[in-house]
């Protein structure tokens, strides 16, 4: 096996799209964007086509989805939700409706192509059956809009897809969209190229760059009269701004950077810090001027600390009052009335603001309260009074009533954690005198976590919201399809690279790997670090390996990869080292099978046999091609994360 390193910077080069359609898959609401690339500074939004919730104004659809009890697709979004809403008790038992679903692909460790989802009836099926479904969805609704719009008719190999997934995410994650893509329909194995896969604080930065400053609230400037808030003119003209835009479906971005950045001098950095539904990311950022392109100084961190932490504390709540068995109970044998009551409780969440002096009351469905008596002999009334919560009061509309010191205990661990994380990230060198925080993603709305991160953060940094802070990354994952050279550096999360052999050094060597072959010493389980963690690679930078094939008529090459969090390794079997993949070269569809039987009188021909492998590790996805050097034929290469 031939092993070396070379580094060279490729320039890419795009294919003709004639529009870009990106696709923001979130954890409790979803949509998409397009734009055309003849009109690139003109990003239109999905149409609304369906009603949404009483008091919470949206322009993208609840992450939900139902299917049929023989497993067809029935519905998504609003109308997912409120079909199941409608079902009988009993009947909703034999449906599966699927929720924040999203979740699941980062809390699975072990991602495969065969992992499951449990529907909240209790019912499993695939995941990637239940990802490609919404996928369909959204391809088929955005296609029919695009075509609407378009003045001549689209071919399928027109379109160019995105797909926005958090940055935290690892590589089996964003295959396992990829392939849920595929299988959905948006494109072809045959055409990867016509699929992006953005990171969603990456989109947003792309987009923050463009906006002026009437587009944002600057928390700094944020009126407060005895350590509250008020609704000071900046922030009257910002929820005009917000009101004003989310009425729109087309938006303006503009050509070059926008005039935030004109306080910027070169070598300013900056954090966007994605607040989700499931997860927040922070990617640090610097913008490289006149051109305008974007280079990461850290690695992305961050973790599951998004907006679903409230509602699992509000569970956890309803189970200290009610009983942990009890609201298991209710949530198997009325399904329905579970999502019912966790759409009152997501109403009211958007609306909770420190300094709120009133209760906030919460609808219990009638299902609760007559199951609960049914199931404990007695009210639910007297189980609130037994549970001693003082902050949470019963009112006699068959309401709770939560305080806002009720609120505060809900909000305050899940904010803790984001808070925590930014300032730690701050404390690294690389991270030091950042200009600019910018809040993005649909928890970056709530007033809670703005106060605290003002709060808490405003004395290092200019704290900045966008005002549709909610389609932010949508926006930005658009403006990534138009352009994906426009992050020209990034950092690696992981160090990758494969076992190889070396001539065994006594002394420096572990004697238990000694392997002896063909009369010679040999250390055994040697990393070969192709990147290390927190490496600057650039976009179109390679690294660069030969392999030979170890017998003759060898149909594939299969070299396992494996990754650790650390760069202080030396050998595979070391700790935190894991097998996270495997490159799979096939010299039978190459022809290099063929080839190397063809030269079997020469004898040492086909050991010299050389396939010498390329990977992009500066791009959102890892990326291999490979080649006979013999031959000098394409070897069909792949790199799969997801057959651990």
């Amino acid at each position: 096996m031939l092993l070396y390193l070379t580094l060279k910077v490729r320039p890419c080069v795009a294919r003709p799209f004639s529009v870009v359609v990106a696709i923001d898959f979130g954890t409790t609401s979803s949509g998409y964007a397009f734009s055309f690339t003849k009109d690139p500074e003109t990003i239109h939004m999905m149409r609304r086509w369906e009603d949404g919730d009483p008091g919470v104004t949206n322009q993208k659809s609840p992450t939900c989805l139902l299917l049929t009890p023989d497993l067809r697709f029935h519905s998504f979004g609003f109308a997912a939700r409120d079909s199941y809403h409608d079902l009988d008790p009993e009947e909703a038992r034999h449906w599966l409706y699927f929720d924040k679903f999203k979740m699941k692909i980062h809390s699975t460790s072990d991602l495969t192509m065969e992992t499951e989802l449990e529907s909240v009836s209790g019912r499993r099926v695939r995941a990637i059956e239940v990802f490609a479904y919404a996928l369909r969805f959204f391809r088929e609704h955005a296609l029919k809009e695009v075509k609407d719009q378009s003045s001549s008719m689209l071919e399928g190999n027109e379109v160019r897809w995105v797909i926005t997934v958090p940055a935290v995410w690892r590589q089996p994650a964003k295959q396992f969209m990829r392939e849920a893509a595929y299988l959905a329909g948006l494109v072809t194995p045959d055409s990867p190229e016509q699929l992006l896969i953005a990171l969603e604080p990456e989109a947003a930065s792309i987009y923050c760059r463009k906006l002026r400053l009437y587009q944002v609230i600057d928390l700094s400037q944020r009126p407060v009269i005895n350590g509250l808030d008020v609704d000071g003119p900046i922030c009257l003209s910002a929820r005009e701004q917000l009101r004003r835009a989310r009425h729109s479906r087309t938006f303006l971005v503009e050509s070059g950077t926008g005039e935030l950045w004109s306080e910027m001098q070169t070598g300013d950095r900056y954090i966007v810090a994605d607040c989700g539904g499931g997860t927040v990311d922070l990617t640090v950022h610097q913008i490289e001027q006149p051109q305008g392109t974007l280079k990461e100084l850290y690695k992305v961190s961050g973790g599951p600390y998004g907006a679903v932490g409230v509602d699992l504390a509000f569970e956890a709540m309803l189970c200290q009052i009610f009983g942990a068995d009890f609201i298991e109970s209710f949530k198997a044998k009325r399904p329905a009335a579970w999502v019912d009551l966790t759409i009152a409780f997501e109403a009211r969440k958007r609306t909770a603001a420190p300094g709120r002096a009133n209760s906030l009351n919460i609808s219990l469905p009638f299902s609760f309260i007559d199951f609960y008596k049914r199931d404990r002999g007695q009210s639910v009334e007297t189980a609130l009074r037994k549970s001693k919560m003082n902050f949470i009061k019963w009112s006699s509309q068959g309401m709770l009533r939560l305080s806002a010191e009720a609120m505060n205990e809900l909000f305050q661990p899940t904010i803790n954690n984001i808070i925590k994380h930014v300032e730690n990230l701050m404390q690294k060198e690389e991270v030091k005198d950042v200009r600019f925080l910018f809040l993005v993603g649909g928890f970056a709305e709530s007033p809670m976590l703005q106060r605290a991160a003002q709060n808490a953060l405003g004395s290092n940094c200019r704290i900045i919201i966008p005002h549709d802070v909610g389609l932010t990354i949508l926006k930005g994952a658009v403006l990534f399809g138009l352009d994906p050279t426009v992050v020209r550096v990034r950092r690696c999360p992981l160090t990758y690279g494969v076992g190889v052999l070396n001539r065994f050094v006594e002394g420096r060597h572990p004697r238990d790997k000694l392997l002896i072959k063909d009369g010679r010493e040999w250390c055994t389980d040697i990393l070969d670090h192709f990147v290390s963690v927190d490496q600057s690679v650039a976009l179109g930078e390679v690294v660069r390996r030969s392999y030979t094939p170890a017998r003759m008529g060898q149909r594939k090459i299969i070299i396992n990869i494996y990754c650790s969090d650390t760069d202080d390794i030396t050998y595979i079997t070391d700790p935190g080292v894991r097998k996270c993949g495997a490159i799979t070269l096939d010299l039978l569809e190459s022809g290099a099978v063929a080839a190397s039987a063809g030269d079997n009188d020469k004898g040492p021909a086909f050991e010299r046999r050389e396939i010498r492998t390329t990977m992009q590790f500066g791009d959102t996805e890892i990326k291999v091609t490979a080649v006979d050097v013999a031959t000098g034929r394409l070897v069909w290469a792949s790199i799969d994360f997801l057959s651990n």
